[in-house]
């Protein structure tokens, strides 16, 4: 996970009607995120022959929604990509996300307790890479962290065309976390994500870790205004 510091100005057209822009202690943060869906199952009940296991870079920012006395934090993808069509397909029409079909492959390392990763997509002839190598061994985030508010967003938002949003549940236990010793993005990334945010993920992020991850649970969205 890349995490970066950016105005809220350049997200503020990405904000599903209903949400407002989270913060953590008054700043604001967009991820570049990579990992493995292992076992999936569509709902959680259906599993999709050949489409189980497969990667997935997302690139996301953090949001919170008023529902009665509940303040739920969410999480809004401005991209995600993966490698299959049907995979993308069938993610825009559940949950009305801006699902991207291209190449994909990773790496994981492992020597000792240090790990390196690697996840990789490619535009046209050019690939992009998201990389991280780790250090010691993997704990829970301290409370009130900066990593803390990044895993632990249950919620995710998808504006639609016709208005509203889609809100949908995300349940998993809180992940552990490995600091990293080098993190990064190199590529062109103005195709998928423009400019603005093309030139953040040029620089060194401001937070990077590698989260080990758990079985996760999406249910299926419901139409907010």
């Amino acid at each position: 996970m890349l995490n970066y510091e950016v105005e809220p100005s350049l997200l503020n057209p990405y904000v599903p009607p209903g949400t407002t822009l989270d913060s953590f202690q008054g700043r604001t943060y967009v991820s570049l995120v990579g990992f493995r869906f292992c076992h999936t199952k569509l709902l959680g009940c259906f599993p999709v022959p050949f489409h189980v296991d497969f990667d997935e870079v997302n690139l996301r920012f953090y949001v919170r929604r008023k529902e009665g006395g509940d303040d739920r934090r969410g999480v809004v993808f401005i991209a995600e990509v993966v490698p299959r069509r049907a995979i993308a397909t069938t993610a825009r029409l559940v949950y009305g996300e801006n699902y991207k079909y291209l190449p994909m492959r990773h790496r994981i390392e492992t020597e000792k307790l240090n790990k390196r990763a690697e996840y990789q997509w490619q535009i046209g002839d050019h690939w992009c890479t998201l990389s991280a190598q780790t250090v010691g061994v993997p704990t829970q985030p301290h409370e009130g962290s900066l990593e803390q508010f990044i895993t632990e967003h249950y919620w995710g938002y998808s504006a639609q065309r016709t208005g509203g949003c889609i809100e949908y549940h995300v349940s998993h236990v809180p992940w552990q976390v490995w600091a990293t010793t080098k993190a990064g993005f190199e590529g062109e990334a103005s195709t998928l994500y423009g400019s603005g945010l093309a030139t953040v993920l040029q620089r060194l992020p401001d937070c990077a870790f590698v989260a080990d991850g758990s079985p996760v649970i999406v249910f299926k969205g419901n139409r907010v205004q």
